[in-house]
C-alpha cells in the first residue's frame, strides 16, 4: 500500500509510524528493525552511558541499516542532570539527520539542532507546550496523550481530545503518541489530524525488541487496566506496568506527606533496567501503555509494520467505504 503524509515525506520513510525513543530499549536492534520495515526507528541516547557511546552505537545502527533513523534526547530534571551538551554534540558530529526531543526547556537543543540541519521532532504533552516548540523551530510535533507510557503530564487529557485540539492551533505536521497499536490507530489518527503514530510500548512486544521474553509476554498477558499513575504529588506523574514494586508505590503514595526520598529506592531506574534484562516482571517499574490491552503476540518489527499498514488500508477502503456507499 503506497501512503503520503507530510511525515513519510519529511522524513524519508514508507509509512508513516514511529518508534519513539524508550529508556534502555531503544538501541541499534530496535532502531535498525523499525527503520528497515519502512517506519523510523529511534536510539535513545541516554541509554548509552556516555556521548562516546552514543557515537559507537550510531555506527553500530548505521551498519544494521540504510535507512534513515532518529536518536531521541530526553531532558528531564535531575539531581544530577546528565551532559546534555556533549550528547546533543555527539548527535550533531555524527551526521545524524532526525531527532526526537522531549521534557523540560528544549530551547537551546532545537536551536543547536536546527542550525545545523537536522529535522526536530519534539514530543509534548500538551498544546501549550506544542506551540512554544513549533514556534522554536521543531518541525513536527509528537503530541502525547493520557493514555501513553512514561510521563503523560499533568493535564490528564486523552488522545482523541489532545491531537485534533492540537491539529487545531498547529501548521507543523503531528504525530500522535500513546495508546496506538494496530491499523485502527493508525487511520484513527488520521482522522483526527496527525499525519503519522509513534509507539513505544507496542515496539516493546517485538521480537528484535532488547528485553527478557518473560517482560515481553507480561505485556502480551496484561490488559488496558493493567497500568498505574505514580508520583502524582510530585507532579511528575509516570504510566507503569501494575507489578509489586508499582503497587507498593501506590499504597505509600496514600499518605499526603510522603516525600521522594522514601520511595526512590524502589523507582530506580537501574532497578527497571534490571527487570528488562532478566525477565524478573517484579524487579522494579517497568514503562508500559494503556495499548497493552491490545497486544496479543509478539511479532517481528516487519511483520509488525506490515500488518498495521495492511489493517489500516482494509479499514479505509472497505469498512469506512461501506458507510458511504456511492
Amino acid at each position: 500500500m503506497k501512503i503520503q503524509t507530510r511525515i513519510t515525506e519529511l522524513l524519508g520513510i514508507r509509512y508513516p509510524i514511529i518508534q519513539g525513543g524508550m529508556m534502555w530499549v531503544g538501541t541499534a536492534e530496535i532502531a535498525s528493525a523499525v527503520s528497515n520495515a519502512g517506519g523510523l526507528g529511534t536510539l535513545t541516547a541516554l541509554t548509552q552511558p556516555t556521548p562516546e557511546e552514543l557515537t559507537k552505537e550510531i555506527a553500530r545502527c548505521r551498519e544494521m541499516t540504510d535507512q534513515p533513523f532518529a536518536v531521541n534526547l530526553t531532558l528531564l530534571p535531575a539531581v544530577n542532570p546528565p551532559p546534555y551538551a556533549e550528547y546533543r554534540q555527539a548527535i550533531i558530529e555524527s551526521g545524524i539527520k532526525i531527532v526526537e526531543t522531549a521534557g523540560n526547556k528544549p530551547h537551546e537543543h532545537i536551536e543547536a539542532f536546527k542550525q545545523h540541519g537536522i529535522i526536530v521532532i519534539h514530543k509534548c504533552t500538551s498544546v501549550r507546550h506544542a506551540l512554544s516548540a513549533q514556534r522554536i523551530g521543531a518541525d513536527v510535533i509528537s503530541i502525547d496523550g493520557f493514555e501513553c507510557a512514561g510521563h503523560p503530564g499533568e493535564d490528564d487529557i486523552p488522545g482523541l481530545i489532545l491531537i485534533p485540539a492540537a491539529a487545531d492551533q498547529l501548521t507543523v505536521p503531528i504525530v500522535a503518541s500513546g495508546g496506538f497499536g494496530d491499523g485502527r490507530g493508525l487511520v484513527a489518527a488520521l482522522a483526527l489530524g496527525a499525519e503519522g503514530i509513534n509507539m513505544g510500548t507496542r515496539f516493546c512486544a517485538t521480537q528484535e525488541a532488547p528485553i527478557h521474553p518473560n517482560i515481553k509476554q507480561f505485556y502480551v498477558d496484561n490488559d488496558e487496566r493493567a497500568t498505574h499513575l505514580l508520583y502524582r504529588q510530585f507532579r511528575n506523574t509516570a504510566r507503569v506496568a501494575k507489578n509489586a514494586v508499582s503497587d507498593l508505590v501506590v499504597k505509600m503514595s496514600e499518605d499526603p506527606n510522603l516525600e521522594f526520598e522514601q520511595i526512590r529506592p524502589y523507582v530506580s531506574g537501574l532497578k527497571g533496567k534490571l527487570a528488562l534484562e532478566n525477565g524478573d516482571v517484579d524487579a522494579g517499574v517497568l514503562t508500559a501503555g494503556q495499548v497493552m490491552g491490545l497486544i496479543h503476540d509478539i511479532p517481528t518489527c516487519q511483520t509488525l509494520i506490515d500488518t498495521i499498514m495492511q489493517e489500516a488500508e482494509k479499514i479505509v477502503q472497505q469498512r469506512l467505504a461501506q458507510f458511504f456507499p456511492h
